[in-house]
C-alpha cells in the first residue's frame, strides 16, 4: 500500500489532535510544539476510546477517560492504566499535504 493523503498540514492546530481515518485505521494525528508531526493509533489500549479527543502535553497524548498517556514517539504508555503501546505510524510530509501508510509503523 502506499502513503495516502490524509490532510493538509495547515489543517493541523498545534498540540490538538485530530482524528483521521486511512483505510479503515483510526489514527490521531498531532502537530507538536516543534512543528513535528506525529500518527498513532487512535484507540487508547486500555478502554474503547478515541485518544484524538484527549490532550496534548509536551510529547504525550492522554486519554480523556481514564488518564493514561502515550508517548507520540513510541507509543509507550507511561502510567496506569494501560500497560499496552498503541501504533506508531510512519508520516511524510509533501508540501502542504500529510500522508499516511497505515501499513508502515515506525520502528521503535
Amino acid at each position: 500500500m502506499s502513503a495516502t493523503r490524509v490532510c493538509a498540514l495547515s489543517d493541523l492546530e498545534q498540540d490538538t489532535p485530530l482524528k483521521v481515518d486511512v483505510s479503515g485505521v483510526a489514527i490521531a494525528l498531532v502537530l507538536d510544539s516543534a512543528g513535528e508531526v506525529h500518527a498513532i493509533g487512535d484507540t487508547c489500549t486500555h478502554g474503547d476510546i478515541s485518544l484524538s479527543e484527549g490532550f496534548v502535553e509536551g510529547d504525550t497524548l492522554e486519554c480523556w477517560a481514564h488518564g493514561s498517556a502515550f508517548s507520540l514517539r513510541t507509543g509507550k504508555p507511561l502510567n496506569l492504566p494501560a500497560y499496552e503501546p498503541v501504533p506508531v505510524f510512519v508520516v511524510e510530509i509533501d508540501g502542504d499535504d500529510v500522508l499516511i501508510d497505515p501499513t508502515r509503523k515506525k520502528e521503535i
